[in-house]
């Protein structure tokens, strides 16, 4: 039985938008996690920032699934800190309790071939592995990290060692790596036992493990809603699980995924995804194109248009707040615009906060 852990990002949270199909990206991910004849699920356990626990709690609406408790981040501490409180909250009442850790803004519409691969990542975990689920190559993507196997040309589903993790090589390391043939993309999709990743901890990052126990044991409780304590999560590093645990761990395999997948991390690779015109261009919305090339245009608002007009290689997204407009070989680096814009505006918000203490009414 295999518990689901479903990471946010705090960031523009575009997996909570229908960019593909009749469901947002997190409604898929959820709906990828639904028991078959291949593999039974238990609930799911969803990771959201706290600003975002309403949004996932009515994306979950609708949706004929049980919606499983929210734990809410008050800080975004990156995937370690995340998926080590789910393990933990798992495994105070169920110590042999095995989870999926998947990301909520990936495409991956094969979902019977996503099942196949989980019921052999779970042969795996019978001898004490944890497992990462790696992707073929199509090309030589520099917004990926990749996987450095033991084993060469890997048959669909098949498994071997990792035996390092590449993060983000440029386009003339991939080029090279792709000729060996012992590569695949690092999906950021794990499957462990809850007991096996906190070990990994016990061993490699005790003071994350101590720290991040102290938040969820201190947690305050409400019916389906797990809000971590602010004061010791604070204290933890912004760190990846990648860095933090499976880079060092010795009990790590790849199974090789082999249908289609993609990360949508960065709105370039949104736009790789919906094109829908023979020039390149993807609009959606109330956003239009003039004269414009290979170009993603989105409007976030009903009430708001957006015309852009001579644009080429451009990614321009128009949100109630904001509006981001990028080249698209930079769309991977929106985080840095995010971080600008919270020092820009956090002297903005303290003066908010103190209007709203003497009753001002304003909420931020």
């Amino acid at each position: 039985m295999a518990h689901a852990c479903a990471l946010s990002r705090q960031s523009y949270p575009k997996q909570f938008s229908k960019i593909i199909g009749d469901h947002t990206l997190f409604q898929q991910a959820a709906l990828r996690l639904i028991t078959s004849s291949q593999v039974k699920f238990e609930r799911h356990i969803t990771l959201t920032h706290e600003q975002f626990r309403l949004i996932a709690r009515e994306q979950f609406q609708g949706l004929d699934i049980s919606q499983g408790p929210i734990i809410t981040e008050p800080q975004a501490k990156n995937t370690a800190p995340a998926i080590l409180a789910a393990a933990l909250f798992v495994h105070s009442s169920e110590p042999s309790a095995i989870m999926l850790a998947v990301p909520s803004d990936h495409v991956m519409p094969d979902t019977e071939d996503f099942h196949k691969a989980i019921v052999k990542g779970l042969d795996c975990l019978q001898d004490g592995k944890m497992v990462n689920f790696g992707i073929s190559p199509t090309h030589a993507e520099v917004g990926y990290g990749y996987l450095e196997l033991e084993h060469q040309c890997l048959d669909d589903f098949g498994m071997s060692s990792v035996r390092r993790f590449v993060e983000k090589p440029d386009r003339e390391s991939i080029e090279r790596m792709l000729e060996v043939g012992n590569q695949l993309w690092n999906s950021g999709i794990f499957l462990f036992r809850a007991a096996d990743l906190i070990a990994a901890f016990v061993n490699y990052s005790s003071d994350t493990l101590k720290i991040t126990n102290e938040a969820i044991r201190t947690a305050k409780q409400e019916p389906g809603l797990i809000r971590l304590n602010p004061k010791p999560w604070k204290q933890l590093e912004d760190i990846s699980i990648d860095y933090e645990i499976m880079e060092k761990a010795k009990n790590l395999v790849a199974i090789r995924y082999p249908s289609k997948w993609s990360d949508l991390g960065g709105w370039g690779a949104v736009w790789s995804e919906i094109i829908n015109d023979p020039s390149g261009m993807s609009t959606s919305g109330n956003a239009h194109a003039i004269d414009c090339r290979n170009t993603l245009l989105r409007s976030e608002s009903k009430c708001q248009q957006v015309v852009r007009l001579g644009l080429d290689n451009i990614v321009a997204i128009a949100m109630a707040d904001a509006v981001l407009v990028a080249n698209k070989n930079r769309a991977q680096d929106v985080k840095q615009v995010v971080g600008y814009l919270r020092k820009k505006t956090s002297g903005r918000r303290m003066i908010f906060q103190r209007k709203r203490d003497r009753g001002a009414g304003l909420s931020v």
